[in-house]
Formats: structure tokens, sequence, C-alpha cells
């Protein structure tokens, strides 16, 4: 599978160890394209100069950046070079001031397909920190939310193969949910002085 990741942060980073690991042909991109070349050159990843270039001839796009104060831009940037594309949201809006989430009613990825009209949207990998996307387990669920089924499956797919036990969550509004469960998981690590590496699983 060919994946452009938009973001070489933590988060972009981390996703592309796992998935570069687990045999997929990964490309990164950022707004300074030298980030995106230290990156990838750090996890065996290839990288390109814009992310117009990183989508070119990928099978799924994620976007690891802040939702809040970069997500509409790379929406924009992205919106004709993604048409037909499985683009994965892994952001979490939380607001500047760490006081709940900036999308009241809504999610993130309910406000991606508003932007990116063509593309196939579906939430995943945003409740899993950084620290355990770059170490995967099959302890750790991965949640997927889509109402496009074959880009659900397709992000399911990818998720297994990085090592962590897929799940089915329901429709795209179900991120709603995911961010709620992502900011709270944030709000106990900063609370507690934990590790970030706590992570959600539900016994079954």
């Amino acid at each position: 599978m060919k994946v452009a990741i938009i973001g070489a942060g933590n988060v972009g980073k981390a996703l592309g160890t796992s998935i570069t690991r687990a045999g997929h042909d990964v490309t990164l991109a950022a707004s300074n394209p030298e980030n995106a070349r230290a990156a990838a050159l750090e996890i065996g990843a290839s990288s390109a100069a814009s992310n117009a270039a990183a989508v070119s001839g990928s099978d799924v796009v994620i976007i690891a950046v802040p939702f809040v104060g970069a997500g509409r831009q790379v929406a924009a940037d992205l919106a004709d070079a993604v048409a037909g594309k499985t683009v994965i949201d892994a952001t979490n809006p939380v607001a500047p001031d760490y006081s709940g989430l900036a999308t009241a009613g809504s999610s993130a990825a309910e406000e991606f397909p508003k932007l990116l009209p063509d593309a196939k949207v579906v939430k995943a990998f945003n409740t899993i920190f950084a620290s355990n996307q770059a170490s995967p387990s099959r302890d750790i669920d991965g949640y997927v939310a889509a109402d496009d089924e074959k880009a659900k499956q397709t992000a399911i797919s990818l998720v297994e193969s990085m090592g962590f036990t897929a799940l089915d969550v329901g429709p795209l509004r179900s991120a709603r949910f995911l961010e709620g469960m992502a900011f709270m998981n944030i709000g106990l690590n900063a609370a507690n002085g934990w590790s970030w590496t706590s992570a959600w699983h539900l016994e079954r």
C-alpha cells in the first residue's frame, strides 16, 4: 500500500515508523520540506517537497497535523489532489487553551468532508498516543469510523497490518466520541504526570 502522511511531527513520524515497518511505501510531507526529509531519513521512508506531490500516486493519505491551526490549510492544499482517495484523519481538535474540543456538536472528521468533498474520509489513529503509534500492540485498539465502506476496510487493513487490533466503530459521526476519548486520555496524562503510553482496549 502506498501511504502519504501529511505532517512530520511526533504523530506523523510515529505512524510512518510503524507503517514502513509493516512493509508499506510511505512518503512524508510537511510545511517545512526539510523537516519531512529529516524525518523520512530517520524512519526509512521517502519525502516530498509539497503536500500535493506526496499524495500523487498514493492509495491512502493520513492527515497528521494539528487540526486547529493547520488542518484547514492542509485540506485546502489537498482538495484537488485527494479526489477519490481514502483520507485518514488522525487529528484531535483540541482548543488552544485545552479547555475542550473546538468542534462543539461535530468533529474534525466531519469537517474534513466539507473541505475535501471528493475524498473518502476515515477517522483512525487519533485515540493512540505517538509513543504507541510507533510501537503497536494487539492490546491496543485501533478504532476506525467512516461512511464509505471500502475506505473503512482499507483503513482497517492498514491498522491491522501495523500490529493494532482494529475495531469498526461505525459511521464517521462516531468520531465525535473518539475525539472525546482522546481528549480525556490527554487530560489524564497531563493531570497525573503519566507517561503518555496509556491506551484504550475493550475487554471482550
